[in-house]
């Protein structure tokens, strides 16, 4: 836009210019014609004078005296001419010099800017950046890159995949199109809601109308017929990529229109829903990503400056899980990080006198950093409600070291959880009053009597199974459980709905509504928090209990989820066909020789020797 603002100027300078000139010619030529007709004129009155017949007398003089008077005349009407005509002229030379000294100035300052915008093209910061008390980079020297913003882009064009093939070293490196219409995108990555189709919204279809806009842009630069014009209707189908490096690639695909057709015949076939006779027309638009820019640094304190985490921990009966996670809780939180205070709330009377006789062996225990201002027990004499026990969790936190006003850095948990001192020190970094809530992406470990079992091992103890792989557990996008929030945005966004009673339901709410507020969620898979495998009892209202049936569905599906893998459940699905035809499958591997070790995992995984070979099911994780 600045080019063309550049443009404009120019040609309004040339034009004025031009118009100065014809001015100054139009003058010139006027003034000269005069005076050239005043010169012939006073001539033919010299020569009538001198040659032509004489007068007798007076008449001789009234003649000579009249052509004198009549030169006297028209050599006053010219100056008074000429005067005029200087003194207009002067009048617009000023007017000119001014309009010209004004557009001079107007194209510099856009010289300027098209230079600036060039320059910053390509900019990027370097490692000297000034940076307020926030972390959010001010003010930077620029050091210029590139040149061109065109230039970076077709530098972009020209390293993705997308003109032209490129060698990868693998499978795995390959990324794949998602195919996608108007109104549904069936993508390769399923995300939470493990959909194989969805109604593109949010930002996936504005990014999907932004690539459509400027293929229909494209298509409509030399039509001037509005009925000739592609609009959305003439979209039909596309695919579309993220490469990570380079951008975000589509491939479309529009009904062609026929240029020659009359507007009637096309409003005919449109009408008969004939696509037959139309052409295809395929457009190739990127997003390309600019340069990578340094927005925000940030120092965290040392050990002993660290936010205290005031841990809050539901709890109704199962006290070996309970006694299992004090055990760990005092090597890895009192021990370790030392930044830490649990609150635990206890429903119901049974099991309460237990888990006290556990918490007061760990403030007993020598050297184990508890005491009784870093663990506190909560007594509720009610049903069991986890959205009620968080909040009064939340609402009695205390610390004889803080006064009971300030702001407090919360983490909800569970007593099948176990976590690592580096996710606590993340709780920190991703938590900020009034900013940032951290929803870490809980790593769930399966059954582990089927998972060892199937692959003919003991079952190891706890701390051997804290292991993130594929057949020994799943990242748990479904769980909102576990989260780390300050008390004052907790409280703001009025907590869990303690309606819900029995299994889950009351994390989700909560999720929804910072999700929903200006406060931004951090959702990470986090690999220094495991949610240990344990058996889950559902009951729906057929049985008399208080689980609705979306609670009872709900239940039932995350503990098929957590049993085993697919491939797993698999197994035990086909038990029987795989133990009926083991001694076939053993006679065949037999006869092959080679491959006696093959039958051997055959008959221990109960399943063929191609699923431990190298192809691409070794590196990705299975599909649940």
């Amino acid at each position: 836009m600045v080019r063309m603002a550049g443009s404009k100027l120019l040609a309004r300078l040339l034009l004025l210019i031009s118009s100065v000139t014809l001015i100054s010619l139009l003058a010139l030529t006027r003034c000269g014609l005069g005076g050239l007709i005043a010169t012939e004129n006073g001539g033919g009155l010299v020569s009538a004078n001198m040659g032509g017949p004489v007068g007798i007398g007076g008449d001789e003089e009234y003649a000579a005296g009249g052509g004198s008077s009549g030169v006297r005349e028209l050599s006053a009407d010219r100056n008074e001419q000429q005067s005029g005509y200087l003194q207009m002229l002067q009048q617009r030379e000023e007017e000119n010099i001014k309009e010209v000294a004004k557009l001079t100035a107007e194209i510099k300052a856009l010289k300027l800017q098209i230079l600036q915008l060039k320059n910053a093209a390509g900019q990027q910061l370097p490692s000297s950046e000034v940076i307020n008390g926030s972390g959010v980079v001010l003010n930077s020297p620029q050091t210029p890159t590139l040149h061109d913003c065109s230039a970076f882009i077709r530098r972009q064009v020209g390293s993705a995949e997308i003109l032209h093939g490129l060698p990868l070293n693998n499978e795995y490196e390959l990324v794949p199109f998602n195919h996608f219409t108007f109104s549904r995108v069936y993508p390769i990555e399923l995300g939470l809601g493990k959909r194989v189709v969805e109604k593109p919204i949010g930002y996936k279809r504005r990014d999907i109308l932004g690539a459509l806009n400027k293929a229909i842009e494209t298509l409509n630069r030399n039509i001037t017929t509005n009925m000739l014009k592609y609009t959305l209707d003439d979209f039909t189908e596309g695919i579309y990529r993220n490469e990570p490096t380079t951008g975000t690639q589509y491939e479309l695909y529009f009904r062609t229109k026929d240029v020659n057709k009359t507007s009637s015949s096309s409003g005919q076939q449109h009408q008969h829903g004939d696509h037959s006779q139309h052409g295809t027309t395929k457009l190739v638009v990127m997003r390309p990503f600019a340069p990578l820019q340094t927005i925000q640094m940030e120092a965290y304190p040392k050990q002993q400056e660290k936010e205290l985490i005031h841990i809050i921990l539901p709890l109704s009966g199962r006290t070996s899980t309970f006694q299992s996670f004090m055990d760990k809780y005092v090597k890895i939180a009192l021990k370790h990080d030392k930044r830490v205070h649990l609150t635990v709330v206890y429903f119901g009377e049974d099991g309460l006198s237990e888990a006290r006789s556990i918490m007061s062996r760990v403030i007993g225990m020598k050297n184990s950093g508890g005491n009784s201002s870093n663990l506190k027990l909560l007594a509720l004499n009610e049903t069991f409600s986890r959205a009620k026990a968080l909040r009064v969790g939340a609402e009695k936190v205390w610390s004889s070291n803080v006064n009971k006003d300030k702001d407090v850095l919360l983490f909800m948990c569970d007593v099948d959880v176990v976590f690592s001192a580096k996710f606590l020190d993340r709780c920190r970094w991703n938590t900020k009053p009034n900013k940032k809530v951290y929803y870490p992406v809980v790593f769930s470990l399966y059954n582990p009597h089927v998972v060892y079992t199937l692959q003919g091992k003991e079952v190891p103890p706890e701390t051997d199974q804290l292991l993130i792989s594929k057949d020994s557990g799943f990242w748990r996008d479904f769980g909102y459980g576990m989260t780390c929030q300050y008390r004052s945005d907790f409280l703001k966004v009025r907590g869990f709905d303690e309606e819900i009673i029995g299994w889950g339901g009351e994390d989700v709410m909560l999720y929804r509504k910072y999700v929903r507020s200006h406060i931004k969620v951090i959702r990470a898979t986090d690999p220094g928090i495991f949610h240990i495998w344990h058996p889950k009892i559902c009951s729906g209202e057929a049985a008399g209990q208080k689980l609705s049936v979306d609670q009872y569905r709900a239940c039932i599906r995350s503990r098929a989820l957590n049993e085993a893998s697919h491939a797993q459940l698999g197994f035990l699905a086909f038990r029987d066909d795989i133990v009926a035809n083991e001694g076939k499958i053993l006679a065949g591997v037999k006869q092959v020789g080679n491959y006696s070790k093959v039958g051997h995992k055959v008959t221990k995984y109960g399943g063929s020797g191609a699923g431990k070979s190298k192809a691409p099911t070794n590196n990705r994780k299975s599909s649940t």
